[in-house]
């Protein structure tokens, strides 16, 4: 089936996305940090069956951004997953998500027995933050917001530098680099600025301690599968990623060598442990 414009409205705000319908599991697919839904595109082609909504997450995509004094927070990101569900009219669904989506999916099938299943690439309940650390991480959050609004959008004349931009950071082809791109800017007066709210780069205010996502994750009851690319990213090291799956109850683990996105550069080998898992 083709790929299909996704959109509804949720309390005065849109929420964008793309769906592929399909006759078999409803997946929800959370992207990463400043990605959109094009992230879960390269995948369709080795998953025909699935019935996926790739989400734009607020502030990303073609999703609005939130309202001024609003905060993108972990909690509200939940909500929002299931709010969208609710929205499908979808009562039981498997999550699948992508880095920072993957953490956002995690702490949903956490705190929610509608998940049935999760598979989560390159990350498992978020970000932690040492409690050493919390009075100058919520310093450095909130003097950055104040500073925010008045911030210029940078301009670029063509799209050849977002995405060289993006080719550089994230180690991705010059064709999953512009799927990302094209749907993550928009046209204006001199070329193209980016979409994203830039309230999504301030600092986080707080992160959850080991413990408490420790916490979580053996709150999750359905099955998971976590899919991570060798070697680990610097923020996300060995042993710390691979001991979050003790504490699953129903968890099992593929690695795969590749780069953070390895979603997207490698889709048919990441698309058949996802296609067996959900099977």
């Amino acid at each position: 089936m083709t790929l299909q414009a996704f959109s509804l409205q949720r309390g005065g705000q849109t929420v964008s996305g793309l769906r592929r319908p399909g006759t078999g599991r409803q997946v929800l697919a959370l992207h990463g940090w400043l990605d959109n839904a094009a992230s879960f595109v390269p995948l369709l082609a080795h998953l025909p069956e699935l019935d996926i909504v790739m989400l734009d997450l607020p502030g990303h995509g073609f999703s609005s951004h939130l309202p001024a004094g609003a905060s993108y927070t972990t909690p509200a990101a939940i909500c929002h997953v299931l709010d969208v569900a609710d929205a499908l009219g979808w009562e039981h669904f498997t999550l699948l998500g992508h880095s920072m989506g993957a953490g956002i999916a995690s702490l949903t099938a956490a705190v929610s027995d509608r998940v049935e299943r999760l598979v989560a690439i390159e990350a498992l309940g978020g970000l932690r933050g040492p409690e050493s650390e919390t009075a100058q991480r919520l310093r450095e959050h909130v003097d950055a917001s104040r500073r925010t609004d008045n911030r210029p959008l940078r301009v670029f004349p063509t799209l050849a530098a977002p995405i060289r931009a993006r080719m550089m950071a994230n180690q991705l082809s010059e064709p999953n680099a512009r799927l990302l791109v094209e749907r993550g800017v928009c046209e204006v007066p001199g070329g193209y600025s980016w979409r994203t709210d830039q309230r999504l780069m301030l600092p986080t205010a707080i992160r959850l301690t080991e413990g408490q996502i420790d916490d979580l994750l053996q709150s999750i009851s359905c099955p998971v599968q976590v899919i991570y690319a060798t070697p680990a990213q610097a923020y996300y090291p060995e042993p710390l990623r691979s001991d979050r799956l003790k504490h699953l109850r129903h968890g099992q683990l593929a690695l795969l060598p590749g780069t953070h996105h390895v979603h997207m550069e490698r889709p048919e080998d990441v698309a058949g442990i996802i296609q067996r898992f959900c099977c």
